[in-house]
């Protein structure tokens, strides 16, 4: 939040975002330019100024304001917002004036006034230093009531207590918050100026792509819309992929878009069934050229109050990020990194650890919470082993090291004392802090302890402990994945990691045909402190390659993708892209608790429109035409007559 509503956050009620913040003009990162000026929000309406933007220069200038009533105080002052800020009214106390008193007094708040008035200076004592117009007042001449406001289900303050399915119930009523005012203005200011940057700078072409397509192989699951046509089903996109990749066959050489895209994933943390992409592809590039192009983007596009970014960002590898961090996703503005303590324990007597080494890829891992012995409790180490083992059938151990060098642990009395002293030395502890070890499969041990460092870090931080500045933003290249996977439920498959179309690394194409479960892709992923905010790959462009894939190694039935196969038979020259997850990107940069507060209407974390109430019912003459027929009994559709 921008140090002007930091300054301002104690007083009651929203304040909007100043012009400089809302319309910035100067420098922006990287060398770039911002246009000139600020804009002119004035221009077509009824009002000469905002609330926001009057000060001492304006002093004598009569003014026409339009708003929301945000107070009334004493009979004497009425406080004016809009989107940029507030200023006070002053209602002269004199009898000629009594009929604006009453106007304004009798009207509620929230309600919308058109006024005129003369800017004065506030009297000596009387200035407020916490707001922008905190120097001046306007005296009102007159007022027009433009629509008065029934009572609230909640008030349009700051202090006001409200549940998130409340607010997404009156959506129209949380939007006038300054949270979600500067939220949505600062997404706004993001995209513009990615579109600069890609369309004015570098060439691209901004191209619609369809939203009714067909249902295809792969990915999330896909949403389907009836047709007219009996049996036949659109579905709609979880992301432009193919099109994007046909542009790129038809010679557009450089495409974007700010892309709708839909997945039906139900009631997933996070995530909403619609949700928006900066969706990018180019010809003739390999993954250095679309990693400069995305880091240029961001420096570009990144809001100055903010802070600059440094770019090249750093790169790890899929198994160096998996060893180091336990995911394909860390957060790497800690340490507590995961450490292979494998050869301390090769000659000791611990069996479960014996057992756990006889096994192929069996390792022992450990963690160091520093200081955890003065900050956890039992029943934190207690959590942490239960989550290791219901998320994972993971088992963990523990030492504490105490002033005295000693270990406090089950472990001590099967190590000797040269053994104690290797461990300690190599996970760098000190006094008070507690080491959590695992033993097991490599993959496994490294995922359980990946997240128990995380989990560890919460628990750190709720006591008082700053692990992760909240204000940094850290960026890695997560690059080197594996192009497949075994299937959960069918080890014998294989599935792709990101999607069908992605190239295998051309050292290891070779593999295809031989151990496929080897090969690398040329898949990369851009990871925001321990959140993807992007993904993407260099593509196949081989028609022949790509069906050998699709058929042989992913069993899928290839006449659904023929269109495609079809066009990278035409010609089809390199390329490949990659996609920047909007929502996911502005709600870390403003620091948001959920991506649903940088959605202007969002949908519950059950998928549900609250405010529209969505989905609903349709009468079953309605869905005649599509050839559809509700199995079940449905409640009385009410129909509303035109």
């Amino acid at each position: 939040m921008p140090a002007f509503w930091r300054t301002v956050r104690g007083l009651p009620g929203p304040l909007r975002a100043p012009l400089s913040l809302l319309f910035p003009s100067g420098a922006a990162q990287g060398g770039a330019r911002r246009v000139s000026g600020a804009a002119d929000v004035n221009s077509f309406v009824s009002r000469t100024k905002t609330c926001g933007e009057l000060r001492s220069a304006h002093v004598g200038q009569e003014v026409t304001l339009c708003g929301w009533i945000q107070y009334q105080r004493q009979q004497q002052f009425v406080v004016l917002r809009d989107f940029q800020g507030l200023t006070q009214i002053i209602i002269p106390q004199d009898e000629a004036a009594s009929h604006l008193r009453k106007i304004l007094y009798d009207t509620p708040v929230e309600s919308v006034v058109r006024l005129t008035g003369t800017v004065v200076p506030r009297p000596p004592g009387q200035t407020n230093p916490r707001l922008p117009t905190g120097d001046i007042e306007v005296k009102v001449k007159t007022v027009e009531i433009l629509n008065s406001c029934k009572k609230l289900p909640f008030e349009i303050k700051d202090f006001a207590k409200k549940t998130e399915a409340l607010r997404m119930q009156y959506r129209y009523l949380d939007l006038r918050s300054v949270q979600m005012q500067y939220n949505l203005r600062m997404r706004s200011q993001v995209v513009m100026r990615m579109r600069e940057y890609l369309c004015n700078r570098h060439g691209f072409v901004d191209v619609e792509t369809p939203t009714l397509f067909k249902k295809t192989p792969g990915g999330a699951k896909e949403f389907v819309v009836p047709s007219r046509e009996a049996g036949k089903f659109y579905s709609l996109p979880q992301s432009p992929q193919q099109f994007k990749q046909l542009l790129m066959v038809g010679g557009l050489d450089r495409y974007f878009q700010v892309a709708r895209c839909y997945r039906d994933e139900g009631s997933k943390p996070d995530r909403q069934p619609e949700f928006t992409q900066i969706d990018i592809e180019m010809s003739f590039a390999d993954q250095a050229g679309i990693q400069a192009l995305i880091e240029g983007l961001l420096q570009y596009s990144w809001p100055e109050e903010k802070g600059p970014i440094t770019i090249p960002f750093p790169s790890i590898t899929y198994d160096e990020a998996l060893a180091t961090y336990g995911t394909d996703k860390p957060d790497t503005r800690f340490e507590m990194k995961i450490i292979d303590v494998t050869d301390v324990f090769r000659n000791t007597e611990v069996g479960v650890l014996q057992k756990s080494l006889s096994e192929p890829r069996g390792t022992v891992r450990a963690i160091c919470i520093p200081q955890g012995a003065k900050h956890l409790r039992n029943k934190d180490l207690e959590s942490l082993n239960e989550l290791a083992k219901s998320q994972f059938n993971q088992g963990i151990l523990h030492f504490i090291l105490r002033s005295d060098g000693s270990m406090k642990s089950a472990l001590g009395k099967f190590l000797n004392e040269e053994q104690k002293l290797e461990l300690v030395r190599a996970v760098q502890a000190n006094v008070d802090d507690i080491v959590l070890l695992a033993a097991g499969e490599h993959e496994k041990v490294c995922s359980t302890l990946g997240k128990l460092r995380l989990e560890a870090a919460d628990l750190l931080e709720a006591r008082g402990q700053s692990l992760r500045n909240p204000s940094a933003f850290h960026f890695l290249w997560v690059v080197d994945f594996p192009l497949f996977l075994q299937k959960e439920e069918n080890p014998r498959q294989l599935e792709s990691v990101h999607h069908p179309f992605t190239a295998p690394h051309p050292s290891d194409e070779h593999l295809l045909y031989t151990d496929p479960a080897k090969v690398r892709g040329q898949h990369y992923d851009l990871v925001l402190n321990g959140n993807e905010i992007g993904g993407g790959s260099i593509r196949i462009h081989s028609a022949k390659l790509q069906r050998f894939i699709l058929e042989t190694v992913l069993k899928e039935d290839t006449e659904l993708l023929s269109h495609l196969l079809e066009a990278l038979d035409s010609g089809a020259p390199p390329h490949g892209g990659i996609a920047l997850g909007l929502d996911r990107l502005i709600c870390l940069l403003v620091g948001a608790a959920s991506i649903r507060d940088v959605i202007a209407f969002p949908k519950s974390f059950k998928g549900r429109d609250l405010m529209c109430n969505s989905p609903d019912y349709i009468a079953p003459e309605e869905l005649e035409p599509y050839h559809v027929k509700i199995a079940e009994p449905m409640p009385e559709v009410k129909v509303k007559s035109n």
